[in-house]
């Protein structure tokens, strides 16, 4: 039978349109979220999701204490990175636009160093006064802050540790207008102006803006049950994204604290977030109920991906 021009034209329309529709259908939904590793991977301690510019995401304490996995990009299991030093436990990653990944070892109160393509850590900054470097962020120009809290007087406080002008590491204990719990979750608003904390014991979550080493304007930006509150990652729009452990959820709050969005996960015990994947529009989730990863899909870039890449 002849097939006239028009009756092919429709062909090619239809065969584009059910590419394009499987090419659709193959996408993740958004905030819909999904076991990525085996339970059991991690230790009831996994914590510290980063993710590098290769897209390699990195986790602590895979398998026993004291170690980091590594998961490569589109990978679904775990392989063990390198451990750290006799004693030392992290708890925190995070990684610099230059590629340096820095780990908070909340045990010998260490912040170490990891030398992009090595595979040692070495001491980058140390204070016996720390009760424990926590959770961390680091703004555009290489200033880490760390949270510090102190579980057993349920209370905390924020570190400033930057290099000197004379190139030596500095660490201070942030001056701040109000006695603050038990600091944890810690991120920076995309223009770094503002640092978000989550304080534990209250359930709270709140804004400070940063003058040099002093935290002024504290506001109250969102308040939940008392110890339902862990890791804080921000976005390139300035949400927030709260990982709500014991409540099986993270939470993304506008940068005044409105609730937007609750994402409800397989695990019941978010500790910590990380946004990775090619666009940075994939958040990855550790879970300390089974040890394992999980991850879901979000509309915008995570502003520490932004940083990582120069586009921010």
């Amino acid at each position: 039978m002849a097939i006239t021009s028009r009756a092919i034209f429709w062909c090619l329309c239809c065969e584009i349109l059910i590419v394009a529709g499987g090419a659709a259908a193959a996408q993740p939904a958004l905030f819909e979220s999904r076991q990525v590793t085996p339970a059991g991977e991690y230790t009831f301690g996994i914590e510290g999701p980063a993710v590098d510019l290769d897209g390699n995401l990195f986790v602590v304490n895979i398998g026993r204490a004291g170690t980091i996995g590594r998961l490569s990009q589109g990978a679904s299991q775990s392989e063990k990175f390198l451990d750290l030093p006799e004693g030392s436990v992290g708890n925190a990653i995070r990684f610099s636009p230059d590629g340096t990944m820095f780990v908070a070892d909340y045990k010998k109160h260490n912040i170490f160093l990891v030398a992009k393509g090595a595979s040692d850590a070495a001491v980058w900054f140390h204070s016996d006064q720390m009760n424990q470097p926590n959770d961390m962020t680091i703004a555009r120009d290489g200033t880490i802050y760390a949270s510090d809290p102190n579980w057993k007087g349920r209370s905390g406080r924020i570190w400033r540790i930057a290099r000197g002008a004379d190139g030596a590491v500095q660490g201070e204990v942030m001056t701040a207008p109000r006695a603050m719990g038990t600091t944890n979750g810690i991120d920076l608003s995309p223009d770094g102006r503002r640092l978000y904390v989550s304080e534990s014991n209250s359930g709270q979550v709140w804004s400070y803006s940063l003058h040099g080493n002093d935290l002024t304007d504290a506001r109250l930006i969102r308040t939940f049950e008392p110890d339902t509150v862990d890791g804080v990652r921000t976005d390139v729009s300035g949400r927030l994204f709260v990982a709500r452990i014991l409540k099986g959820a993270i939470a993304v709050l506008d940068p005044n604290g409105s609730l937007q969005r609750e994402i409800v996960l397989r695990g019941k015990e978010p500790t910590n977030l990380a946004f990775g994947g090619s666009d940075g529009q994939t958040v990855f989730v550790t879970q300390r109920q089974g040890g394992f990863i999980e991850s879901f899909r979000t509309d915008r870039e995570g502003r520490e991906h932004c940083l990582q890449r120069g586009n921010c």
